[in-house]
Parts: structure tokens; C-alpha cells; sequence
């Protein structure tokens, strides 16, 4: 296996409620980091998956009220076109878990660039590739 490309960019999701977080992310296998439990505009969870980080904002209705996200409806889909891709090892492992609890948008399938991965939403409209291990900064 090649050596996975290192990386210092976190994604940070903006979500009214931690409790779906942690319930949903914690079936794929991620733990809690860290929370700073959600009081006004203060709630913080960061959660990790082996080398995987994902950041979570507010955990309340105050998601709602942030400088850049209120100007926009509550219906509006979560992290339109954006994909969050995430490794794991022994995928097809994973994927039969996974589609145990909740539904799958792309089947695992061999791609033409020669990895496996499917995709899913989370709860709150987040598109997720899960993928096998590579480093990216290969072709």
C-alpha cells in the first residue's frame, strides 16, 4: 500500500443538532475528539476516524444565525456540490455495515481509475465518498 498524502486542511460541517452527529458518524466509526457542548454560538465537536478529522459547528438552532450561512433558506441542501472523502480499510467490509443503517446513493463498485467506493448522505444532506486507501498526490 502506498503511503497516504498528509494534510492540514479540516472540513468544519454546520449542524443543528451534535446528538445526530455523534449518533450517525459514530456507526461509521468516527470518535469523539473533543466537544465543547453546544451553548449559544459555542458548541464545537470534533471527531476522528484513523486518520480522518471532521469538525462540526453550533449543535443547535443557532447553525441557523451564522454570519455567511443565514443569508441563505434552512431548506437549503447541505454541501451542494461538495463530496467529503473519506478512507477505509477493508471497504467492502465497511460498505456491508454501512448499508445496514442507512441508504446508500452509489453501491460500491471498482471505478475506472481503479479504486473501490461508494457514496451516502448523512442526516443532515452531506454527500460522503468512501473510499480504499491511495494517496491522492499520485495519479
Amino acid at each position: 500500500m502506498r503511503k497516504l498524502a498528509q494534510n492540514d486542511i479540516y472540513i468544519e460541517l454546520h449542524v443543528p443538532s451534535f446528538d445526530r452527529v455523534k449518533d450517525f458518524y459514530g456507526k461509521l466509526g468516527f470518535q469523539v475528539a473533543w466537544e465543547k457542548k453546544p451553548e449559544n454560538r459555542n458548541g464545537y465537536l470534533v471527531m476522528k476516524r484513523d486518520n480522518s478529522i471532521l469538525c462540526f459547528y453550533a449543535g443547535n438552532e443557532h447553525v441557523y444565525g451564522q454570519s455567511y450561512f443565514k443569508n441563505f433558506s434552512r431548506d437549503t441542501k447541505r454541501g451542494y456540490a461538495v463530496e467529503i472523502c473519506i478512507i477505509v480499510e477493508d471497504i467492502e467490509k465497511f460498505y456491508n455495515n454501512v448499508k445496514t443503517f442507512t441508504k446508500v446513493i452509489e453501491e460500491l463498485q471498482l471505478k475506472p481509475w481503479g479504486l473501490k467506493d461508494f457514496r451516502i448522505e448523512d442526516p443532515f444532506g452531506f454527500y460522503l465518498r468512501f473510499s480504499e486507501p491511495h494517496n491522492i498526490l499520485i495519479p
